[in-house]
């Protein structure tokens, strides 16, 4: 087993997950069902953390098979890594307004379809279907590249690979060669994202487990835009670091955990802090204890985004560790 097969294991949830997430959306709109809703909000946002990684190992699996003695079309290959990166940027803006829209749920005494949480429900049904076929195109190209003899040259070239595949370039060379200040204010966002992260997700979970009880978690949990904030610019910025210098980070096994505790830390984030599940814990008011399963999440989460953060300040030290890159 080799890097390649992590990509062939996630490949399919992406592609899949966007319909199941779809088709529960629709279904939640035709029942009006506010645990529908909040279900399939939460479905998409878990669906476009797993999209990250499975985008990440997909250049991984690029190189063991132009190393292997398989000979592919390099036009498909660029085809489908084309199509894989428009298929992620819709996924993740699916799963940015999905996480508003739980937010929303965990604010509410009484989830109501108001004016913006209906405004937020048909973004998402937009964006859901655009992923949806974004999604088909890209599942099509990867099939190809595994199946070579189904398509021919003309059929593999697809508009949104075709597009995407003239996109990866320009967004390679934007991050690493359009001036030198480039990388510099990359690596300033994304440090002020995991500020926000560490002062406003970090802030509650030590409230949770016992500090500062004078405090009242309700308006520490009104700070939680503030900590998905800094995700969105963390995610933003780590898109763009990766495709910029794809090998300097692929090959890496300490940025494969990262990715892995990403993953585990953001759905904590969702399905802990943003659902109607934390409203009875939010209403805590000072000198008040949370049940001892709030206290184990509460530290789960503060200790992942701790390992997160080291692991992410080792990844340059590793550099010997890295496969270089053709």
């Amino acid at each position: 087993m080799n890097l390649a097969h992590i990509h062939l294991l996630l490949n399919h949830w992406p592609i899949i997950g966007a319909f199941v997430g779809l088709f529960l959306f629709l279904v939640a709109f035709l029942a009006n069902s506010d645990d529908l809703k909040q279900t399939s909000l939460a479905f998409f946002t878990l669906i476009a953390l797993l999209t990250i990684p499975t985008y990440f190992s997909g250049d991984v699996a690029n190189e063991v098979l132009r190393e292997s003695s398989t000979q592919l079309p390099k036009e498909l290959v660029n085809t489908h890594q084309g199509a894989a990166l428009l298929s992620l940027v819709f996924m993740e803006l699916t799963g940015g307004l999905a996480l508003i829209g739980l937010w929303q749920f965990s604010r509410m005494s009484r989830p109501a379809p108001a004016p913006v949480a209906r405004w937020n429900f048909t973004l998402v049904l937009i964006l859901s279907i655009v992923t949806a076929g974004m999604m088909t195109a890209t599942g099509n190209t990867g099939g190809a590249i595994r199946h070579p003899e189904i398509l021919s040259a003309e059929d593999a070239a697809s508009a949104v690979g075709a597009i995407g595949s003239k996109i990866v370039p320009s967004v390679s060379h934007f991050v690493t060669a359009s001036s030198r200040w480039v990388w510099p204010v990359l690596e300033t966002l994304h440090f002020l994202g995991l500020i926000l992260i560490v002062a406003a997700i970090g802030g509650l979970n030590l409230r949770l487990l016992g500090f500062v009880k004078d405090l009242p978690v309700a308006p520490l949990h009104r700070l939680l835009p503030w900590g998905i904030a800094g995700l969105v610019i963390n995610i933003i910025t780590g898109i763009l670091f990766f495709v910029g210098m794809p090998f300097f980070y692929a090959w890496n096994p300490l940025f494969h955990l990262k990715m892995a505790g990403v993953v585990v830390a953001g759905a904590t984030l969702v399905l802990f802090n943003c659902t109607s599940a934390f409203r009875s814990w939010a209403t805590l008011g000072p000198g008040e204890d949370p049940p001892a399963v709030a206290k184990f999440i509460a530290a789960s989460s503060l200790i992942l985004w701790l390992v997160i953060i080291v692991l992410g300040r080792y990844l340059p030290l590793t550099q010997e560790s890295l496969r270089a890159g053709p």
